[in-house]
C-alpha cells in the first residue's frame, strides 16, 4: 500500500511541475490567452468532465473570436488556436510544409499497427503513403464500391420494412453504427455480416471496442499525453489488443486467400493490393494547389515504396475508425435535423421519389450525384455538426506569424508547438453564416454556396492532410439516407433529446442520452 501511495505522490508532483512550468508559456510570449490557473482547469477536465470537447472548443472560440490566434492548453501542453482565415490557409495549404504532421501521440513504438496508418504517419512516410493511396479514392474507384454500399443500405432498410410494425422507436446512433460496420466490413475487408440481425457478431463488437474512446481508453490517452515514458514502461494500450489482433487476422487471411486463388473483388483490400503492385510515387506530388488536394506534377522522377502486409492492415483498420464511428455520427445528426425540420425532410423525400422514378426504382451511382437537395442537406449538417470539429497540426520547424493588425507583434510558432483550428466555432460564427444555429440547407443552393467565404467551411479539413476518404463518406451517407427516406419518415418521439447536449465524458461526439428518434412507415401511395 505504501508503494502505491508513493507512486501516486510522485506522479502528482511531476504533473504539478509540468503544469507550473507551462503556466507562463503564453504570457512570456505576449499571446492572449485564458487567464487563471491551467492546473485547476486541467484537473476539472480530468476529474469532472462537465463540458464536452466539442463544447469546450466552441466556447473558447466564442471567447476569443475577435483574435487572429490565442493560447490555450491541451492538458499540460501549450496549444495555439488559430481563428484567422488567411492564417488557416497558410498553415494548411500555402506553408503546409511547416505543419505537415498531425498532433498525435500514437507512434509505432507505442501502438505498432496504429502508428502505421495514414493519419498517424509523419513526414516523408506520410507523403509516400498518401500519394500511394490517393488513386484509391478517385471517382472511378468510388463507382466500383457504390454497389457494395448500396446493397448494405438496402439490407438495412429491408430489416425494418419486413417487420409488421408501422412505427419503430430507435436509437439512431446504434442502428447507424451497425450499418456503417457492415458497409466497412464489406467494402474494406470483403467480410459479409448483418449487424441488425446478428447484433453481437464479432466484427461489430470488435469495431465497437476499437472506436469507443472512454473509460480505460481515455485514461490511457491522458497517460500517454502527460507521462509518455511511464505509459510505455507500463505497456498501457489506447486500443484494445484483442480488436487489433482480430482485424489483423482478417486482413492477413484475406490477402493470402486472394493471392493464392487469384480472387478479385471491388473493395478496399483489392485497391490496397493494387497499390502495393504499383507503388511508384512521383517525387514532386506534394505541392498543394489553390484548393485542398495534392497536385501531381509532370516530373518523371519516381521512387519505389514498399507496402508491407502490416501497412495494408493499418490502412484498412483506419477505415474502421473513420467509417464505423464518424460516418454513423454524421448519419445520426442528419436524421436528427430531418426529424426536427419536417419541411426539409418532405422536400428531400420529394427529390428521392423523383430520382427513383427517373432511374426506374434502382438507385445508380450517377443519380445519387445529381441530387442537389440531398447534397444541400448533408452539407448543412456538416456545417452545424462537423464530426471533425477541430483541425490539428504539429509545427515541424519554426514559423513566423507576421503582424497584421495595429498593436500586433511578430510571433514565432516554435518547432514542436501544437496548433489547432476551431472548425465548430468558425462554422457557427454569425460573421460567416447568418443565424448559425438554424438548420438551413438553402445556404448551399447553387446561388448561395458560391458566396460562402473560402476557409469558413472545412468539414473535411484543408490542404494535403485533408480527409482522404471524404468522397467515400459523402457517398455512404447519401446512399443510406436515400434508401431509408424512400420507405420511412424520421420523426420525433418522447425520448428525443432537445436541445442536443453533447456527452462530456467521451471523445465520441453525440448526446449522452443517445439519438432517440422514430421511424414511421411511409404511405405506400
Amino acid at each position: 500500500m505504501i508503494w502505491l501511495i508513493t507512486i501516486i505522490v510522485i506522479l502528482c508532483a511531476i504533473f504539478y511541475y509540468k503544469a507550473v512550468r507551462q503556466f507562463s508559456y503564453w504570457k512570456d510570449r505576449g499571446v492572449i490567452h485564458k487567464e487563471g490557473s491551467p492546473i485547476i482547469r486541467i484537473l476539472k477536465q480530468l476529474l469532472f468532465q462537465k463540458v464536452s470537447l466539442f463544447d469546450s472548443i466552441y466556447n473558447q472560440y466564442q471567447e476569443f473570436s475577435n483574435e487572429r490566434y490565442f493560447g490555450s492548453f491541451q492538458l499540460v501542453k501549450p496549444t495555439l488556436f488559430v481563428n484567422d482565415l488567411d492564417l488557416i490557409k497558410k498553415i494548411t495549404v500555402k506553408d503546409y510544409e511547416y505543419f505537415i504532421d498531425h498532433n498525435n501521440i500514437i507512434s509505432e513504438d507505442l501502438e505498432p499497427l496504429m502508428g502505421k496508418n495514414l493519419i498517424n504517419l509523419k513526414g516523408q512516410r506520410w507523403r509516400d503513403m498518401r500519394a500511394t493511396l490517393s488513386p484509391s479514392f478517385t471517382s472511378s474507384k468510388m463507382k466500383m464500391m457504390f454497389t457494395l454500399i448500396s446493397e448494405c443500405a438496402e439490407e438495412f432498410t429491408d430489416y425494418f420494412e419486413k417487420q409488421k410494425l408501422d412505427f419503430f422507436d430507435v436509437e439512431m446512433k446504434d442502428v447507424f453504427t451497425r450499418f456503417t460496420n457492415d458497409a466497412i466490413a464489406n467494402v474494406a475487408f470483403g467480410f459479409k455480416c448483418n449487424s441488425l440481425k446478428e447484433k453481437d457478431n464479432e466484427f461489430y463488437m470488435m469495431g465497437k471496442k476499437l472506436t469507443t474512446f472512454s473509460g480505460s481508453s481515455f485514461i490511457a490517452f491522458v497517460l500517454y499525453s502527460v507521462f509518455p515514458a511511464l505509459a510505455k514502461v507500463l505497456n498501457i494500450r489506447i486500443f484494445p489488443k484483442p480488436a487489433i489482433t482480430f482485424f489483423s487476422h482478417i486482413v492477413k487471411d484475406t490477402l493470402n486467400k486472394r493471392e493464392k486463388e487469384g480472387l478479385v473483388r471491388p473493395d478496399m483490400i483489392h485497391l490496397l493490393m493494387e497499390a502495393r503492385k504499383n507503388a511508384l510515387v512521383n517525387k514532386d506530388m506534394y505541392e498543394p494547389d489553390a484548393t485542398t488536394e495534392l497536385k501531381t506534377s509532370n516530373s518523371e522522377t519516381k521512387h519505389k515504396i514498399e507496402l508491407s502486409e502490416e501497412d495494408i492492415t493499418a490502412q484498412a483498420i483506419v477505415f474502421i475508425s473513420g467509417g464505423f464511428d464518424t460516418s454513423s455520427t454524421l448519419l445520426s445528426f442528419i436524421a436528427y435535423e430531418l426529424a426536427m425540420n419536417n419541411e426539409v425532410q418532405k422536400k428531400l423525400q420529394e427529390e428521392i421519389d423523383e430520382t427513383l422514378n427517373a432511374c426506374n426504382g434502382k438507385l445508380t451511382y450517377e443519380s445519387v450525384h445529381t441530387m442537389k437537395y440531398m447534397d444541400m442537406v448533408v452539407s448543412e449538417t456538416l456545417r452545424k455538426w462537423p464530426p471533425g470539429f477541430v483541425l490539428d497540426r504539429y509545427c515541424v520547424k519554426d514559423y513566423l506569424i507576421e503582424p497584421v493588425n495595429s498593436g500586433e507583434k511578430p510571433f514565432l510558432i516554435e518547432k514542436g508547438t501544437m496548433v489547432q483550428m476551431p472548425i465548430v466555432g468558425i462554422h457557427r460564427d454569425p460573421k460567416y453564416f447568418s443565424n448559425p444555429d438554424t438548420f438551413d440547407p438553402e445556404r448551399f443552393n447553387d446561388e448561395n454556396k458560391n458566396s460562402i467565404e473560402h476557409f469558413t467551411y472545412l468539414p473535411f479539413g484543408s490542404g494535403p492532410r485533408n480527409c482522404i476518404a471524404s468522397r467515400f463518406a459523402l457517398m455512404e451517407n447519401k446512399i443510406l439516407i436515400f434508401h431509408l427516406l424512400s420507405k420511412f419518415d424520421i420523426v420525433k418521439t418522447t425520448k428525443t433529446p432537445y436541445p442536443l447536449k453533447m456527452a462530456p465524458n467521451s471523445f465520441n461526439l453525440g448526446p449522452a442520452e443517445g439519438f432517440w428518434l422514430g421511424l414511421k412507415r411511409r404511405d405506400s401511395t
